[in-house]
């Protein structure tokens, strides 16, 4: 048979206290004038019967639901993004909450399901997190109600939560410059996401930052090759055609890391060597980045981070709107070193 569960009436019993006196401890009410001795009585005892409140009890006396939601499209089932999800379990844990967690693939319709199932449980806030960074519309439903945007911004006064993409791409430039690179280029351009911020929060912002340190120098980019995708097989396409001009760029920077695997294999098809011939750096520290051979320099996009943030001020009293830039900090391993003499 299941045990039964342990009620205040236990603890009051075990502690010999009335039903009242151990819940104005237990739920550690201001101005009780039990004593001391009393207090520590009704705590021992709830722990020595392995008391806990009950949830829903505690929901209808104090309007708070002691849980919080978590809608997304795509970032539970993706394994990199997920430690989004591990940072707003940790922040959720340490204020007591309990964080419900729904996926909707992108589709309207599971979106609209997944909010209403949310609200119908009485969340205290829902964090509306997007896989890739970007500008989204927030649902009617949510607006007016505690709401945090996670790897994305909106029109809508929201809060939201973003990595410092900007600030990345000057960091990454710098690396590069800070080890005597004078001919730089970019693989990963795409102009479409560059200019559209509701396809893309990441691309212009991180052009920006590696232009305006290379302005800081009196420099300009050697080359922008754009592709279509974020792929291995772009990144060697890219990588393949820079080598293959009259006076190559000495140093590559690569918008994510896959593409910088493809541009590994093109620079050993080459039978050039990184960071002998050419230095390459990148952004995101997707796993990959560890195994590569050299291990890849990268700015890490600071997921965790930024899923504790969000839910930190989905549970702020007043948190206000605006964007919180998450820094991203320079991984640095192998891959950069000084120009070739060559």
């Amino acid at each position: 048979m299941p045990q039964r569960r342990v009620t205040l009436a236990d603890v009051a019993r075990r502690a010999g206290l009335s039903t009242t006196a151990a819940s104005l401890v237990l739920n550690k009410r201001e101005g009780t004038r039990l004593s001391e001795d009393a207090q520590q009585r009704v705590l021992a005892a709830a722990e020595e019967l392995g008391y806990r409140p009950n949830a829903a009890a505690r929901s209808l006396r104090t309007r708070k639901s002691a849980t919080v939601a978590f809608v997304s499209d795509t970032v539970a089932t993706t394994r990199f993004a997920g430690d989004m999800i591990r940072g707003a379990l940790d922040a959720a844990r340490e204020q007591g909450h309990v964080l419900l967690i729904a996926e909707t693939q992108g589709n309207a319709d599971l979106e609209r399901e997944a909010i209403e199932a949310m609200l119908d449980r009485q969340v205290d806030g829902i964090v509306y997190a997007a896989m890739y960074s970007r500008r989204l519309a927030v649902p009617q439903e949510i607006l007016g109600r505690p709401t945090v945007l996670l790897n994305a911004t909106s029109d809508d006064p929201v809060p939201s939560v973003l990595p410092a993409d900007e600030q990345a791409g000057h960091t990454v430039a710098t690396a590069l410059l800070d080890h005597g690179h004078r001919r730089i280029a970019v693989i990963g351009r795409t102009k479409e996401k560059e200019r559209d911020p509701w396809k893309s929060l990441a691309v212009g912002p991180r052009l920006r930052g590696i232009r305006r340190a290379l302005a800081d120098r009196r420099l300009r980019l050697v080359g922008a090759e754009s592709t279509a995708e974020w792929e291995p097989s772009d990144g060697y396409e890219a990588m393949t055609s820079l080598l293959g001009r009259a006076n190559p760029p000495s140093g590559v920077i690569c918008m994510n890391d896959r593409l910088a695997l493809g541009a590994y294999q093109a620079v050993a098809e080459a039978g050039l060597s990184i960071p002998d011939d050419v230095s390459v750096v990148s952004f995101d520290d997707d796993p990959i980045a560890t195994w590569l051979r050299p291990g890849l320099t990268t700015a890490a996009l600071p997921h965790e981070d930024m899923g504790r943030l969000a839910v930190r001020l989905l549970l702020d009293e007043d948190p206000g709107p605006g964007v919180r830039w998450v820094p991203m900090p320079l991984q640095e391993r192998g891959s950069i070193g000084a120009p070739s003499s060559r």
